[in-house]
């Protein structure tokens, strides 16, 4: 004879006035969203299809560069769980580098049979290019390396808070010393005659042409690229197997044999190279550097990680391309002044932390962080 099971009945807790009001607050702004997306396509119709392509178009391309930036902060908050306030900065480097890299190279002379007069920087576009990228990853690895040396690696030890005070004063450090060597003015970015800026190719969408960039192509395909290659390296190599085994727990890695320090210092190199080639597709793209021209990227890029889900290099991708979208097509849906973006791109910061400070993606969570 079968014995009776005991019921068991579902354990049913109250919403919090927390919780509530979060509710209440999201459907109001989920309605109030509805409402405007309604009278901007159908009602107002301000902007046509092709002026909505080209809105998109640009945040793509600038969804790109956030994204491989936030990919900086993204792995040294999974090794570290800390947030680099520097790495703006390191952009910044990345970004001159790549910039007195043309310089130079438009100041040797490099005749040819049809222009006798030019120079190797439009003689030899794709080989300017590839060195500009090189050079100005190459300087931004070099201060990711020495920032973890001198700011953050003596602080391994200390309260969380200590590191982000260090990298606060890194990030100021930085900025000032390239306005001590580099000047306050902006530059332009002299780009090769063949990757002029404006310039591409030419798309009918209703009944406007909408031009989809040289430089905005190479800016999306080469974002897209890297950060294919830095997810099958942080899957697929041995690199990546420690980086991960350190991030999971760092005393347990070592005891497997993991040289902790080298992986460390190997991540920040890996975050610099990122922020170098994102600094370099923003010269490149929008055309001005200048000393302070990595913080705002940076604060957004921070953004775009905690949008993703800090600690996620997917979510860090996939946040920064969301970052990009809204921020350029936002103030058109909003009906705001297009010089609010920056505010459009902050708010989503104060509400992700609100109602998901997870993120989309969730954030990776290891025992040492709970």
């Amino acid at each position: 004879m079968e014995t009776a099971k005991p019921r068991t009945t579902a354990l049913k807790v109250p919403l919090s006035t927390y919780r509530i009001v979060q509710i209440i607050l999201a459907v109001i702004f989920a309605g109030y969203l509805i409402w405007r997306i309604y009278q901007v396509f159908f009602v107002e119709a301000v902007y046509g299809p092709d002026t909505w392509m080209r809105f998109t178009i640009a945040g793509l391309i600038l969804g790109g560069v956030y994204s491989l930036i936030a990919i900086g902060y993204t792995l040294v908050y999974g090794i570290l769980f800390m947030i680099n306030f520097a790495h703006g900065e390191v952009m910044m480097i990345g970004a001159f580098g790549g910039y007195f890299t043309f310089e130079a190279l438009r100041a040797i002379p490099a005749s040819t049979a049809t222009n006798p007069d030019t120079n190797f920087l439009n003689a030899h576009p794709t080989i300017s290019v590839i060195l500009a990228f090189l050079i100005g990853m190459s300087l931004s690895s070099t201060s990711g390396f020495f920032l973890e040396k001198i700011a953050y690696r003596p602080l391994r030890g200390a309260p969380r808070l200590v590191p982000l005070i260090s990298a606060i004063g890194a990030s100021i450090f930085l900025q000032n010393a390239a306005q001590l060597l580099f000047g306050a003015q902006r530059r332009d970015y002299a780009n090769p005659d063949a990757l002029a800026r404006g310039i591409g190719f030419e798309i009918p969408v209703g009944e406007g042409i909408v031009v989809l960039t040289y430089t905005g192509v190479l800016t999306f395909v080469l974002s897209i690229v890297i950060m294919i290659v830095l997810y099958f390296l942080v899957q697929r190599t041995r690199l990546g197997r420690s980086m991960r085994a350190v991030a999971e727990n760092k005393p347990v890695a070592a005891l497997m044999g993991i040289d902790v320090d080298q992986v460390i210092s190997r991540t920040f190199i890996i975050s610099g190279a990122l922020a170098g080639a994102g600094g370099v597709m923003w010269g490149i793209h929008l055309g001005l550097v200048f000393f302070f021209v990595g913080f705002i990227p940076g604060i957004k890029a921070f953004t775009a990680a905690v949008l993703g889900g800090i600690g996620n290099i997917p979510g860090a991708m996939l946040g920064g391309m969301f970052l990009g979208i809204v921020e350029s097509i936002g103030p058109a849906i909003l009906g705001l002044n297009f010089q609010l973006k920056d505010v459009i791109a902050f708010a989503i910061l104060v509400l992700v932390l609100i109602f998901r400070p997870t993120g989309i993606m969730g954030e990776v969570l290891t025992e040492e962080k709970i």
